[in-house]
């Protein structure tokens, strides 16, 4: 790699929010089917013992799209840029199956063709927000420097906190407004309907905006700022030759990733029934507690978010990188390890505030560490395939939750006692990091 580089310009502020602003809309769409894919096919007819596959699908696509994405993108150059194109037809398609997904059990189908309806559907949402949300991280590792890049993740970390608090909320204010929260058998709530109708909207707006006010480097410009031999247009790339040469951090932080997001995959599939459960008293979909619920889960994800907002500002704070990390993660297993003692639905706010401390940690370390191992040389690509370090631990916990289900006596509330668990596991593991900066690849 060569030493001697342009260094890239400082950019402004606004320069800054505008890379990142569109993830604020493809942030509302990932709330959206996190905090309700469990709650839609509960309502469909789901058993509690295979709703976990129905989460298989998401990280299966984001293995393969995002490293496609990150491969492609990484050679493509265009009059509307790099990466842009790619956020753009993702959020595209993203748009069209918000509107369609909530509909699967409005359309007088079956059960059994409503849940196949609802699974093509989820399967091209999460494709679809896996290609839009993919670009953002590029942008940062492409267009800003080392001494901005701090902040550009920073405000990258806020819109994503926001665009999250919002779309967890959609349902209960929907709700609050007067809007349906109850329906037939088999048929998704009008305000879960309308939230997703209105997240779709949002959505595309971010992502025009960040489409209009960015203008991405020419592959010889680029290859300028990082010291490339030629520009990334013209070079060959094989995956596993990088997997290969890939630095320590990249293997390293992918076992904390492995604890951490199979904790969280868990979170996301059975908090609806848990607090069902242990707040309402309730494990049938098909009544009002247990969508009463379901709108609850949003304002507790919501609460998360705001609890990852704070502990984001504290987190630069710590001297040491590792140690911010892996208390982090211990106090997110601590409010994991709480639920199933809560019966109160207020007092549930502490343990997920708790769980936004580990959520904020794993939104900013492992790609600051990653990132700042590796050099310009095919960054898109190998941040597609660090994904992999998030999606191979929810399809290997998503086929398993069922028989973990079952070993823990078929109560949801105690999956979360599997994540703390986790959580734990994970924490102890950030002590086998390997963080060196600016290691070959």
């Amino acid at each position: 790699m060569n030493t001697d580089l342009k260094r890239k310009p400082d950019l402004s502020f606004a320069k800054l929010w505008n890379l990142s602003f569109g993830f604020f809309g493809v942030q509302i769409a990932y709330a959206l089917q996190s905090a309700n894919i469990s709650r839609i096919f509960a309502t469909l007819g789901a058993d509690p013992h295979s709703l976990s596959y129905f989460w298989i699908l998401p990280p299966l696509m984001g293995i393969i799209v995002q490293p496609l994405v990150g491969t492609f993108s990484d050679k493509t150059w265009c009059r509307f840029g790099r990466r842009i194109p790619y956020l753009f037809i993702g959020a595209l398609v993203a748009v069209i199956v918000m509107c369609l997904l909530p509909n699967a059990g409005s359309f007088g189908m079956a059960v059994s063709t409503a849940m196949v309806f609802g699974l093509v559907s989820l399967m091209f949402l999460d494709t679809s927000i896996n290609m839009a949300m993919q670009p953002f991280k590029m942008l940062v590792g492409d267009m800003v420097n080392e001494k901005q890049k701090a902040l550009a993740y920073s405000i990258q970390s806020f819109l994503c906190n926001a665009g999250s608090l919002v779309g967890y909320v959609f349902p209960f204010l929907f709700t609050f407004l007067g809007i349906s929260n109850i329906a037939p058998k088999g048929v998704i709530p009008d305000s879960v309907i309308y939230s997703f109708y209105i997240g779709a909207a949002i959505l595309i707006l971010c992502v025009i905006y960040t489409s209009v006010k960015v203008k991405e480097m020419p592959p010889k410009e680029y290859a300028e700022y990082h010291g490339l031999s030629k520009p990334l247009n013209e070079d060959k790339v094989n995956w596993l030759r990088l997997l290969r040469d890939a630095p320590k951090a990249f293997w390293t932080v992918g076992l904390v990733q492995f604890f951490c997001w199979a904790a969280f995959l868990y979170m996301w599939n059975y908090t609806n029934g848990a607090i069902a459960e242990t707040c309402w008293g309730t494990t049938d979909p098909t009544s009002e507690g247990f969508q009463a619920a379901g709108n609850w889960v949003g304002i507790l994800f919501a609460v998360q978010a705001i609890g990852s907002v704070c502990w984001a500002v504290a987190l630069p704070r710590f001297a040491n990188r590792k140690a911010a990390y892996a208390i982090s993660l211990a106090l997110g297993a601590a409010g994991f390890l709480m639920v199933p003692f809560v019966h109160n639905q207020y007092v549930l706010f502490v343990p997920y505030l708790l769980i936004g401390c580990a959520w904020a940690a794993m939104l900013a370390m492992p790609f600051a560490i990653v990132t700042n191992a590796l050099n310009g040389s095919h960054m898109g690509t190998y941040l597609g395939l660090f994904n992999g370090t998030i999606c191979i631990p929810q399809i290997i916990a998503a086929a398993l939750g069922g028989a973990v289900l079952s070993l823990v006596g078929s109560e949801q509330s105690s999956m979360m006692t599997v994540s703390g668990v986790l959580l734990v596991a994970g924490a102890l593991s950030v002590f086998i990091i390997k963080e060196t900066s600016g290691e070959h690849n």
